[in-house]
């Protein structure tokens, strides 16, 4: 928070709240819409290859998954998939999970899920894991669709991660992937945005706190 002779920060409770909390809602609609048109017009081969890169930089990252959890996500909208990078964290002695939304305005919830077993359709018709012990994640990899130099994430907006990292009891490893091209040089962050403690892309590997 601002002391005093400090320059309070845009869209943050130390400062101008409403005015500008709705300009910065507004911004957010339109760079959502520009960030996610860019990544559905690139072609399947040119994600697939920015997704390898990303895949490894989460590797180096994240070093060995063994007795670890690790929350991934089913992918939407030309977000990198993914998938394939999970079959190697089970198979190295890891566990994945996948988020669930439960209720609108209320946290998600996190199921153990591996391939082969059943999905069902979620909201926005994302497949969740029809079952699975629900748990609290050790590395919760989420996708942004903007990201900035703080490693704050622009995501669909509804808020969900942000209530969900804020309500959990055990404090995850926080890693938002997405492409280059999608920094921006601050999102403006709400006092409720929780930043992720590094981005992974497909250009510069990872960017820690």
């Amino acid at each position: 928070m601002a002391g005093k002779g400090t320059n309070p920060i845009p869209g943050r409770p130390d400062g101008p709240p409403s005015k500008l909390s709705q300009d910065v809602s507004r911004w957010r609609v339109g760079e959502r819409k520009r960030l996610i048109d860019l990544r559905l017009a690139m072609s399947a081969d040119e994600r697939a290859s920015k997704t390898r890169v990303i895949a490894a930089g989460l590797d180096r990252l994240i070093g060995s998954p063994q007795g670890r959890i690790v929350s991934l996500y089913w992918p939407f909208r030309g977000e990198p998939d993914l998938r394939e990078w999970s079959i190697k964290i089970i198979e190295a002695g890891g566990q994945i999970a996948l988020p669930v939304v439960i209720a609108k305005a209320q946290p998600l919830e996190f199921r153990l899920w591996a391939p082969g077993e059943p999905l069902e359709r979620g909201v926005w018709n994302i497949l969740v894991p029809s079952s699975g012990r629900v748990v609290e994640p050790d590395v919760v990899v989420a996708p942004v669709v903007g990201f900035d130099a703080a490693n704050y994430r622009l995501g669909y907006g509804g808020g969900f991660y942000d209530r969900t990292l804020a309500a959990m009891t055990k404090r995850p490893f926080k890693v938002g992937v997405g492409y280059a091209g999608a920094r921006l040089a601050t999102i403006h962050p709400h006092a409720q945005d929780i930043a992720m403690d590094a981005i992974v892309t497909d250009e510069r590997g990872s960017h820690e706190h």
